[in-house]
Order: structure tokens, then sequence, then C-alpha cells
């Protein structure tokens, strides 16, 4: 390495570890919004602190639509930032703008005759930025090597590290928060959850600051070109093998809607379900809901590199993508089935324990890694060289859609006029339906797996022989 290289940092350059930290920071924000705001929405203000008194059904579909905007955005704030803005000038407004948002979710809503408006606003602020921010920061750490650098991958590998990180600590730091600053009524205690909201705003100012401080010696031109080049070359139709390749991914993209809308239930029904139906009592101490919100990302910084060794010894040996997929599925529904026993429990002893909510969270987590990095993968692999964003683009909307079909399906828990025990079977039967669900999808997609392997063994076959010099 001459003198004039970049420093480095643990064979990195130092640029990946400033985008580690901005966005550990931004999903810290992200996560502890996300843990609070159905309960906050939920907690009825006559008697508590300062929730929105919503009714849960109510709750539950707008956290579905406010998620799934949140996977639409990304696609306008990748434009933008290609044509006008530049990636860094995206972050940071992107920056700005969701804590500006979680500044506005942090007023205490008795402060204004009309609180909906302000939150709405806030919400609005935090998908606007989430769209600006989300695509941009993703990019600019494979800008930081060359196309063909073995790096890419591990740099990849460290990135996810800070996501997760972030979402570990945001969990327990929020619900440490909400209780410490807890409001006082008559000598109850009441959850404050604008001191949530507010802890949220400073994490996203951190990643703001980390970012405008260091970005120009860290970075150097790393994100600040546009890309304003617009191809002349005429659209060419898909050719066999594209179209093969294509309609595998479309029907993974249709079992990835399924997946992600149960596995999506953890921000929604799930916390409801720990809030009011768990006994969270942990040596001496009651649990707060939000803290189950850190499982996920604590089992995935637990057992990702376990997974990635098994696939990695097993070599050709080891599932294909498409059977990765069925277990994702089974382990969604084991997941399930053990929230499904959690019910069973409370309806014979009056709480069910809080170790089938870890377990469920263990196999969804499970279930996660089998899928998401698998799916991507599959996409950045199988999707036509020249319209690679656009299929990618669309594999998110399968995401998007499936949030919003979480929260449809959250939302048949029912309505504050249902009584608790109402409300719990409404839960158990909603878990039940998923555990079904994923397992007969599971059934099918293995049924359909030699159709999909045909698809993209024809796909890549016949790429390959044009690839090959002189064919």
């Amino acid at each position: 390495m001459n003198s004039s290289s970049p420093p480095q940092y643990l064979g990195h350059p130092r640029g990946l570890f400033l985008l580690f930290g901005t966005e550990m920071w931004e999903r810290f924000s992200y996560y502890a919004m996300r843990a609070l705001l159905v309960l906050y929405l939920t907690d009825q203000v006559s008697s508590h602190g300062g929730g929105l008194g919503w009714d849960t059904a109510r709750a539950l579909q707008l956290y579905g639509s406010f998620t799934m905007c949140v996977y639409l955005t990304p696609v306008l704030g990748g434009y933008l930032a290609d044509r006008y803005l530049g990636q860094r000038q995206a972050v940071l407004a992107g920056s700005l703008l969701m804590a500006c948002g979680q500044f506005m979710l942090a007023v205490p809503p008795q402060w204004f005759s009309q609180p909906d408006l302000l939150f709405y606003l806030g919400l609005t602020a935090l998908v606007a930025g989430n769209g600006l921010f989300k695509p941009n920061i993703s990019t600019m750490v494979g800008d930081l090597y060359h196309d063909k650098d073995p790096r890419r991958d591990s740099a990849y590998t460290i990135f996810y590290l800070g996501i997760n990180s972030g979402m570990f600590l945001a969990g327990i730091a929020v619900g440490l928060t909400i209780e410490q600053f807890a409001y006082q009524v008559d000598g109850q205690a009441y959850r404050n959850y604008q001191a949530g909201f507010l802890l949220a705003g400073i994490g996203m100012l951190l990643a703001f600051v980390l970012h405008f401080l260091l970005a120009p010696g860290w970075l150097g031109e790393i994100g600040l070109k546009r890309n304003l080049q617009i191809s002349a070359s005429p659209v060419l139709p898909l050719t066999a093998e594209e179209q093969s390749r294509l309609k595998s991914l479309l029907l993974l993209g249709l079992f990835t809607v399924i997946f992600w809308a149960g596995f999506e239930q953890a921000g929604g029904l799930m916390t409801i379900y720990a809030d009011r139906f768990v006994d969270r009592e942990l040596w001496g101490m009651e649990l707060n809901p939000t803290y189950f919100q850190s499982l996920n990302p604590f089992f995935i910084l637990v057992f990702a590199p376990i997974l990635a060794g098994i696939w990695l010894k097993a070599g050709d040996r080891g599932p294909s993508a498409q059977q990765k997929f069925v277990l994702g599925l089974l382990f969604l529904s084991a997941g399930f089935v053990c929230l499904v026993l959690a019910g069973l429990q409370y309806q014979s002893v009056g709480k069910a324990s809080l170790w089938w909510l870890v377990l469920a969270y263990l196999c969804h987590t499970l279930g996660e890694l089998c899928i998401s990095p698998v799916g991507l993968s599959m996409v950045s692999r199988l999707a036509p060289l020249r319209m690679a964003s656009l299929v990618m683009g669309i594999w998110y909307l399968f995401i998007a859609m499936a949030n919003k079909v979480a929260g449809w399906c959250g939302a048949l828990i029912g309505t504050q006029q249902n009584s608790a025990e109402q409300m719990q079977q409404n839960a158990m039967a909603i878990f039940a339906g998923f555990a079904i669900t994923a397992a007969v999808s599971a059934l099918v997609l293995w049924l359909l797996s030699g159709r999909l392997l045909l698809w993209i063994q024809q796909g890549e076959l016949n790429s390959q022989a044009k690839a090959e010099p002189g064919t």
C-alpha cells in the first residue's frame, strides 16, 4: 500500500466504520421508535401519562401502513440521490428529517388541541427521511471498493453488524428510559413515551453529526457524485433465460410476503401480547415489553456467523436457496406454535411464560437468517444486469406489501371494546393462522422446488454459455 492510499482499519477503508456508526445510530433511532409506536398509540390519555388512546385495531393498521411506507420511499430516495442530491447529501438530509420526526413525536399530546396532526407530521418526516437515508448509506458501502474487490462481502457483513448493534441497544435503552422518567400520577407510575421518542431523536442527531463531521475526511469523493447518465440504448426484450430467472424471483417473492407478514408481528401484535398477556417478571424484576424487541438482533449477532459457517462447510451438499426458504417458513411456523402454546398456558393459569415469547423470537430470527440474506443474494445474482435496480425495488415492494398485510392481520385481535379474554383468544387464532399458513407454504414451496431449480439453472447455464469466449 503506497503513501497515498487512504487509512485502513482491520483491512478495510476507514470510511466503512464511519458508515457503520452512522447506520448503527440510525437503526437505534428507528427501532427505539418502532418498539414504542403501538404501545404509545394504545395507551389511554385519561389514565396514563402520554398515549394517544387509540383503539388497538386502528393502531396495528397504522403500524402496518407506516412500515409499508418505510419500504416504498427508498425507491424515490435513490432516484433523488442519483439525479439531484448525491448520496452523501441525501443521507444528511434524511438524518435531519428523521430527527425532526422523532422530536415531533416527543412533544406531549396535551400541549396541542390536535395531537394526531403533529403525530402524523412526525411519521411523515420519518418516512421521507428514511427514503433518503436507507438506499444511499448502503450504496456508499459498496462504492468504497472496486467491483472485483474480495473484501466487499466481508464489508457488508461488518455493516450488518452495525445495523443489529443499533437494533439491540434500542429496545433495552428505550425501555429503561420510559420507565426511569415515568410520570407519577396519584402515586402511580406511567410510562413516559415522550422521553423514549426524545432518546430516539438524539440517536438520529448523533448519526447526523457523525456523518457531517467525518465524511469529508473519511469518505473522500464517495457519495458526492450524481449519476446523470441516461442510457441511450434501446430497451431490449427479455430473453428466455431472463424470463426463467424472473419467474423464479417473482414466485419466491410471493412466499417472501407470507414470511415477512408473520415476522413483522414483532413490532405490533407480539408487542401488545407481551404487554397484556405475558408474565414479564424475571429475577424479581418486571421487564418492559420493549426489551423483547432486542431479542431479534441479539439472536442475529449470535447465530448469523454460526449459520454462515454451516452453509460454508456444507458447500454444494448444503440446502439450495429455495430449500433455505422452506426452512425459513418452517421456523416461522414453529415460532407461532410457541405463541399458541403461550396462549394455552394463559387460558389455564392466567399468564403466559415469557420463555414462549423468547422461543418465538428465536425461531423467527432463524427463519430470517434463512430468507433475508438469501433473498437479497438471489436478486443480485439472477436479476438481468440492465434492470437490476428495478428488480431490487420490486423485491422491496414485496416486503412493503408484507408489512401492510402484517398490520391488517394484527388488527384482527379486536378493539378496546373486546374483553381481555376475547382479545387473547383472537390473538391465539391469529398465531395459529400464521403457523398453519407458514407450514402449508413451506410444503407448497418444497413441492415447487424442482420447477424453481429448473428455471434458475436454465438462466444460469444460458448466461454462462454466452459469457464463454467464442460463443
